[in-house]
C-alpha cells in the first residue's frame, strides 16, 4: 500500500519534464557543438593561430576580427609552465618544439628544400631568418618570401607551425658577401661581431616560452640527413655539432669529393691559450689561418669518410660552428648568447661555447656524421691549404713531441676539464 500511494502522488507533468530534461542532455552530449569548435588534439594545437599580438612569435598570428561594436578582445594573460617543458632524445614523440634559426645573406634553393625535406614533424617546427640591409639582402628576401608562399600554401603536413622574417638594423660590415673576401682574416672579427648581432638580434626576437631546441643552420647548408633533427638530439646533449664538409669536384681523379670545411668546432689546445694569455684585451684567436698556430685539436681533420664509419661517435669540444648547431633551449635561456666582442679571446659561435661551458653546459661534437655545404665554384674551402699542415702537425703530436710543442710557448699543459 504504500508502495501504490507513493506512484499516485508523481503527477503525469514530473515525469514528462524529467523525460524531456533526459532527451535534451544526452542530445547535449551526442551531438556536436555548433557554436564552438571541438577542443584540439595536442597536435593540432601546435597548428592554432596565436589569439593576440603579444603571442609568442613561434605561434602564427592572424588578425583578430573587431566585434560590432567596435571592441577588441583583451591581450590574454598566460601561464607557461617551463618546468613541464621537456628535451628528450625522443623530441618527436615528446611534440617538442623545433626552432630553426637562420642568418640569410643569400637564397639557396638547395637550402630551402633541404628544409623541406626534413622528416621531423612540420607542425613542430617554427623558422626564423635575419637577412642584411643591402642590396643582396632585398633579393634573399625576395627569394624567402617566394618560397615560403609556395610552402605554406601547398598539402599541410609540410606547412612550417610558423615563420618569422626580420632584416637587420645596420649596415654590414663588408660590402660583400662573395666566399672569398668573407673569409679574409682581416675581416673576421668585424664580419663575425655582425653576425653575432644578426644571431642575438633573431634569436631574443623568437625564441618563445614553448620552445624546447633551437637549431642553428647556415643558408649554404643543402645536403643533411632528413632526419637531421632527430639524430643529433637522439644524444640528448644541451649543445651538440656535427661535422660540415663541403662537395667539390677533386682536381686529382675528376670525380665528386668531399673536404672539410667548419674549422669552428674544436679541442682547445696549451699553445692556443699561451697566445690568448699574451693578446690585448679585444685581440681574438681566429682557427684556420697559418698566420696563427693554435694546435688545437680539429674536429673537421678528425672525419672517418668510410661508407661503415661509426656516425654516433661524440667527442666534447671547447669551440664550436655554427653551421648546423643544435642547442637546448634553456641553454639560451640561461643566458648563452654569441658575444660579438672578444670573449676570452673569443667571438661568435666560439665565444657561445665558451660563455655556455662558463654556465655549466658542455659542448660535444659527431665527427663522422656530416651535413654539407654548398659549393662555391673557384673558391677553396677556407683552410684547404693548411689540411696536409695540419695532418703533419698531428702526427708529430702523436708521436711524443707534444712537450717540445708546449715548452716552446713556456705554457704547462691544459688540465683535463680547466676553462
Amino acid at each position: 500500500m504504500a508502495m501504490a500511494r507513493s506512484i499516485r502522488r508523481v503527477s503525469p507533468i514530473s515525469i514528462v519534464l524529467a523525460a524531456l530534461l533526459s532527451i535534451g542532455f544526452l542530445w547535449f552530449i551526442l551531438s556536436p557543438s555548433q557554436g564552438a569548435p571541438s577542443l584540439p588534439t595536442s597536435k593540432q594545437k601546435h597548428n592554432l593561430p596565436a589569439s593576440n599580438p603579444l603571442s609568442p612569435p613561434t605561434a602564427a598570428y592572424r588578425k583578430e576580427v573587431v566585434q560590432a561594436n567596435g571592441q577588441r578582445t583583451p591581450p590574454p594573460v598566460v601561464h607557461y609552465h617551463l618546468n613541464n617543458l621537456t628535451t628528450s632524445a625522443d623530441p618527436a614523440g615528446n611534440s617538442e618544439t623545433i626552432l630553426i634559426l637562420t642568418p640569410l645573406a643569400r637564397f639557396y634553393q638547395g637550402y630551402w628544400d633541404n628544409l623541406e625535406a626534413l622528416t621531423y614533424p612540420h607542425h613542430l617546427i617554427a623558422l626564423g631568418f635575419i637577412t642584411p640591409k643591402a642590396r643582396e639582402g632585398n633579393a634573399a628576401t625576395s627569394a624567402l618570401q617566394a618560397a615560403i608562399t609556395k610552402t605554406q600554401s601547398g598539402p599541410e603536413q609540410n606547412r612550417f607551425a610558423s615563420i618569422t622574417i626580420l632584416r637587420q638594423d645596420f649596415d654590414p660590415p663588408i660590402p660583400s658577401q662573395d666566399e672569398a673576401e668573407r673569409h679574409k682574416m682581416e675581416n673576421q672579427k668585424a664580419r663575425r661581431a655582425a653576425m653575432s648581432r644578426a644571431r642575438n638580434s633573431l634569436l631574443f626576437t623568437t625564441l618563445g616560452p614553448s620552445t624546447a631546441w633551437v637549431l642553428w643552420l647556415d643558408s649554404d647548408i643543402v645536403e643533411t640527413a632528413p632526419s637531421l633533427i632527430q639524430d643529433l638530439a637522439s644524444h640528448d646533449k644541451p649543445i651538440i655539432v656535427p661535422n660540415c664538409m663541403q662537395r667539390y669536384t677533386n682536381s686529382e681523379t675528376g670525380k665528386s669529393d668531399i673536404r672539410p670545411y667548419d674549422y669552428n668546432s674544436w679541442q682547445d689546445s696549451a699553445a692556443a691559450q699561451a697566445l690568448a694569455a699574451k693578446m690585448g684585451q679585444d685581440e681574438i684567436l681566429l682557427e684556420g689561418y697559418q698566420d696563427i698556430a693554435t694546435y688545437r685539436t680539429l674536429m673537421a681533420m678528425l672525419a672517418d669518410k668510410n661508407q661503415a664509419r661509426d656516425q654516433r661517435k661524440i667527442m666534447s669540444l671547447d669551440g664550436v660552428g655554427g653551421t648546423a648547431l643544435l642547442v637546448k633551449a634553456e641553454v639560451h635561456r640561461d643566458g648563452a648568447m654569441f658575444p660579438p666582442f672578444a670573449f676570452y679571446h673569443l667571438i661568435e659561435t666560439e665565444g657561445f661555447a665558451k660563455m655556455a661551458r662558463r654556465l655549466g653546459w658542455s659542448c660535444w661534437g659527431l665527427p663522422n656524421y656530416f651535413k654539407k655545404s654548398h659549393f662555391f665554384p673557384g673558391h677553396d674551402a677556407p683552410g684547404l691549404r693548411l689540411q696536409s699542415k695540419a695532418q703533419r702537425v698531428r702526427s708529430q703530436l702523436q708521436k711524443g713531441l707534444l712537450e717540445l710543442v708546449f715548452q716552446a710557448f713556456h705554457c704547462p699543459q691544459r688540465e683535463n676539464g680547466s676553462e
